[in-house]
């Protein structure tokens, strides 16, 4: 069994399954039919700050879908370079994946975070519930990424010396 997995980059896989095809299939969405997108559960609550407090007429209201597609495809797309860099097992070890992961878990969290606030200020409950949601799954793979210790590189000498205490415990003794 492999023992060189960290528990942020399992944790980041099993986020990166969930972010990868919902975000995708609604910034999809989005750019299929703006407005008529823009107003189901995930999207309404910036749809609803946006024609309410920000009083925008159709054209900004796509713009707005838009420019939400697109935030959302960045963070999919951070999270895709996150699993393609942890295929490969020398660069997950050394914990060079953590980058993507953590850039993907910043936007999100902030995209997260500002849905959830416009859901409150809108009054959409349900909403607001998916948002704290994913906002809860974003910062709890954060503080394991943060307090995870990085992984100790073992140098050259480090690896010898078992080796040399092996090979002169079974030399046999001069006499």
């Amino acid at each position: 069994m492999s023992t060189n997995w960290r528990i942020s980059s399992f944790n980041g896989a099993l986020l990166a399954a969930y972010f990868i095809p919902t975000w995708t299939i609604l910034a999809y969405r989005i750019m299929e039919a703006p407005i008529h997108s823009f107003y189901e559960r995930p999207n309404v609550a910036v749809a609803f700050f946006a024609s309410d407090y920000l009083q925008f007429a159709a054209a900004g209201m796509v713009r707005t879908a838009w420019l939400l597609a697109l935030a959302r495809m960045t963070v999919v797309a951070f999270f895709a370079i996150f699993l393609v860099l942890l295929c490969r097992p020398s660069i997950r070890k050394a914990g060079g994946c953590n980058e993507a992961l953590a850039i993907a878990l910043g936007l999100g969290s902030l995209i997260c975070f500002a849905m959830m606030l416009m859901a409150s200020y809108v009054h959409e409950a349900e909403a607001m519930r998916l948002h704290a949601t994913e906002l809860l799954m974003l910062l709890g793979t954060a503080i394991v990424l943060l307090v995870e210790r990085p992984a100790e590189a073992k140098s050259a000498e480090a690896a010898q010396e078992p080796l040399q205490e092996l090979t002169a415990s079974t030399a046999p003794a001069p006499q």
